[in-house]
């Protein structure tokens, strides 16, 4: 298939609460555009999009899929994202590779946790956004209300762009359609509400449009209409049916000729220089297939048949077939054999890509998720701000039933990290714990389930241990003259250092101000190792340490007998007398919680949350019969949540957690754990 020019392109992606829709939408919008001759349905288990086993089994999206249609002249590159809390990081990572965010709501239930959610995160990615309501065959709506909320909740920038008509069989356009009937607004106001929002970005085209009362063209509003979604003046609300098709040629017809493409999008957010530095400057990447290749990896798959596939979008350049590209700044090129366009499962044979293209490469062991391919070694620095995926926070402690199983997971846990960048595994050498973490507990169990089913493992979890930390309160000094002789040569090394607190979340910080060559700086390495081990290591309790600074004072060496191994002990004892001394205390995971709730159990609800160190934050109606209770409680007491909740609220409850901060712990709680380690450092002659 031969590559697409860039004018011609969409790329967007449907995102939004769970069960509102979205992989329905978007076998309806293949089905209307010809990409598919029958409309798979969720229940039946075949669609194009949820095309996974667990997904089928399961009844909703766990991953995102991608899909090409062709929309008249117009190529639209879809990415159907899962809606539900725990599989959020599959939806925020798809934001990174299109222009536009289709935020869908649902008719019935109007604006969720994870709908405000998506619209903010789109917002600040710099993306065109359009909300999509869908259901609207459902009965006993009010579609004016749900407009009224919509516009309430994300400003006087919502408007209406097609109306339902016919009661909601059918919908009117209103940008070509100045009267006409329907369901519950005036299709004449609306009309006239849009294009005064929209003139607004034209200076010429408002003066015009107000000398003499003639509403523009279609062809003069495109650009303004563009310019009004590129700053955010403007969020087009459509209505669909997923179900029944209303609505969906629609829009089509507005993906092709007002959805932006890859040039008229925001410019995506290049960088030249080092994560982190003050010194990295802006970098445009132009949609210039002629250029130098800039491709985005957004998303890493680790297929049982094919292997790793990275999956890219085309920035810059032209990705081919049998050229050589680099990873990042790394020096060794290798060659594309493998390049594909993704069709829901199915992977196509691609002989190029050009700019505003998705497609993936396969079986390149150094492709990552967030990394920068090229073809230059003038882009080597060249990175794309990354997303904040958020923290997974729920964890498991897992082990395997069979011995020899061992190794095998920790190679299968490796492939499922490589992909998931809301999974992450743990490996705690003092309680001997390999913990996994996710962002709830569907998102553990479907790992569980996967590595079960796809890998053979058979696996025993329990609740695993907290990730207390320990840190300092207060500055002390810490010093220790390391030797030994036994015969030959012998070791020698002598440190004085400092260690103060840091604000909470500022990590660690080592510094060295050592002067007149006390300690050779060809040591000052292995003091820094030292150092780390110790804090790795905990001092009080058996918890790494963090948030503290380790200034390296002084120092005395031994011309002979001075080693690296010498430092490094002299450091790790000197940072443990200095922990000690700097009043020591441990801290505590704080996660902020989101809890839906039906309005009779709120009462039953927070007294619980105060009987577990909870701070209610906010509470807030979600309609009449819901309630939404936002509150900060330490993960130590969320051990089995889940069941609790669905105690309290019979079955209807649901929650989502977000890590907040590490807070000391109560006094009586570091008693505990102090008394329970037993000390890793012992001093050593």
């Amino acid at each position: 298939m031969n590559r697409t020019e860039a004018a011609n392109l969409r790329c967007v992606a449907l995102v939004g609460h769970g069960a509102v829709g979205k992989t329905t939408l978007a076998e309806a919008l293949l089905h209307a555009s010809g990409a598919i001759a029958v409309r798979g349905t969720v229940e039946k288990g075949n669609t194009v999009c949820d095309f996974d086993a667990q997904e089928k089994a399961w009844g909703h999206s766990l991953h995102s899929a991608l899909v090409a249609l062709a929309c008249q002249e117009v190529r639209v590159h879809l990415i159907d994202t899962p809606g539900y809390p725990d599989f959020s990081g599959e939806a925020i990572g798809a934001l990174a590779g299109v222009d536009t965010a289709l935020v869908v709501v649902s008719a019935q239930t109007g604006i969720e946790p994870v709908t405000e959610h998506m619209m903010q995160l789109a917002a600040d990615r710099g993306l065109c956004r359009m909300i999509i309501v869908n259901k609207i065959d459902a009965d006993n709506l009010d579609l004016a209300q749900r407009v009224t909320e919509l516009r309430a909740r994300f400003g006087r920038a919502c408007m209406v762009l097609d109306l339902p008509m016919h009661d909601r069989t059918e919908v009117v356009e209103l940008l070509e359609h100045a009267s006409g009937a329907s369901d519950f607004d005036s299709v004449a106001a609306a009309h006239r509400a849009l294009i005064d929002q929209i003139v607004e970005e034209d200076e010429t085209l408002l003066a015009r449009y107000l000398e003499d009362g003639t509403d523009p063209t279609p062809g003069e509003l495109h650009a303004p209409f563009e310019k009004a979604l590129r700053e955010g003046h403007l969020i087009p609300i459509v209505f669909v049916s997923a179900r029944t098709g209303a609505g969906v040629p629609q829009l089509l017809d507005v993906l092709a000729h007002l959805a932006p493409s890859p040039a008229e999008g925001n410019a995506p957010p290049f960088y030249r220089g080092e994560p982190g530095s003050a010194a990295a400057q802006p970098f445009r990447a132009v949609p210039d297939p002629e250029q130098h290749v800039l491709a985005h990896v957004f998303k890493v798959i680790s297929d049982p048949f094919i292997g790793k596939l990275g999956v890219f979008r085309v920035h810059q350049g032209t990705v081919r077939r049998d050229t050589q590209l680099f990873v990042g700044d790394g020096r060794k090129p290798f060659k594309v054999h493998h390049l594909y366009r993704l069709q829901g499962k199915d992977y196509l044979d691609a002989d190029a890509l050009g700019p505003g293209e998705i497609g993936a490469i396969a079986k390149v062991e150094e492709i990552a998720l967030d990394c920068v391919l090229h073809d230059s070694h003038d882009e080597d620095h060249i990175h794309l701000r990354p997303i904040d995926f958020p923290l997974p926070m729920q964890g498991l402690a897992v082990e395997t039933l069979r011995k020899a199983d061992e190794q095998r997971l920790f190679e299968v846990l490796q492939r499922l990290e490589v992909e998931d960048p809301c999974f992450r595994v743990e490996r705690h050498p003092h309680s001997n714990e390999t913990v996994i973490r996710g962002l709830g507990e569907m998102h553990l169990r479907s790992k569980l389930e996967r590595m079960a089913q796809q890998y053979k493992l058979e696996l025993s979890t329990r609740p695993p241990a907290i990730a207390y930390r320990e840190t300092v309160s207060a500055v002390a000094q810490g010093h220790c003259r390391h030797k030994k002789q036994s015969g030959g040569a012998g070791q020698f090394g002598e440190v004085a250092l400092r260690v103060e607190p840091l604000e909470r979340g500022a990590g660690f910080e080592f510094v060295d101000v050592v002067k007149g060559g006390a300690i050779p700086g060809v040591f000052i390495p292995a003091v820094e190792k030292g150092v780390r081990q110790a804090l790795d290591e905990g001092v009080i309790a058996g918890f790494a340490l963090q948030d503290v600074r380790v200034t390296v004072l002084d120092g005395k060496s031994h011309p002979v007998d001075s080693k690296e191994v010498a430092f490094i002990a002299a450091g790790r004892k000197a940072t443990i007398a200095a922990v000690r001394s700097a009043q020591p205390v441990v801290l505590e995971p704080v996660v902020e919680v989101e809890i839906i709730s039906p309005l009779d159990c709120v009462g039953d609800l927070t007294g619980d949350l105060a009987g577990k160190r909870a701070q209610v934050t906010a509470t807030e109606a979600k309609d009449d019969d819901r309630m939404l209770v936002r509150a900060r409680v330490p993960l130590a007491e969320l051990d089995d949540y889940q069941s609790r909740l669905k105690s309290i609220t019979g079955g209807q409850g649901s929650y989502r957690l977000q890590f907040s901060h590490y807070a000391q712990v109560p006094m009586s709680v570091q008693q505990q754990l102090v008394a329970r380690h037993a000390p890793a450092h012992r001093d050593e002659d």
